[in-house]
């Protein structure tokens, strides 16, 4: 999961725009790939993050869990009645051993 960040090591991502404007990139990828992401600050103030696609995923894989556990809520919210698993399962003709089996990707 994403780690919390401290103030030093929010001050270790700063990246001066001079750094990029010297020629400098190369060496600023490396570092993001190892931090993870870095702050790109022009004129004292931050102007982008870079961010590593390995963060990215991270973040945007925890984005898409919290708005499926907003649908979720919303769901339970508003559901009367809920059906047990083993009536389902009848319902479809199916054991607990071919669920357990099934891979299902969500998208």
């Amino acid at each position: 999961m994403l780690d919390s960040i401290s103030l030093v090591s929010a001050l270790d991502s700063l990246v001066p725009i001079s750094k990029f404007n010297q020629g400098g990139a190369s060496k600023i990828f490396d570092e993001i790939k190892k931090k993870g992401y870095g702050v790109v600050v022009k004129n004292n103030t931050p102007a982008c993050v870079l961010v590593s696609p390995e963060k990215y995923h991270e973040m945007a894989e925890i984005i898409e869990n919290y708005y499926l556990l907003q649908l979720v809520q919303e769901r339970i919210a508003v559901s009367e009645e809920t059906i047990p698993q083993t009536a389902i399962l009848k319902k479809y003709r199916l054991s607990e051993t071919e669920l357990d089996e099934t891979e299902v990707d969500f998208e």
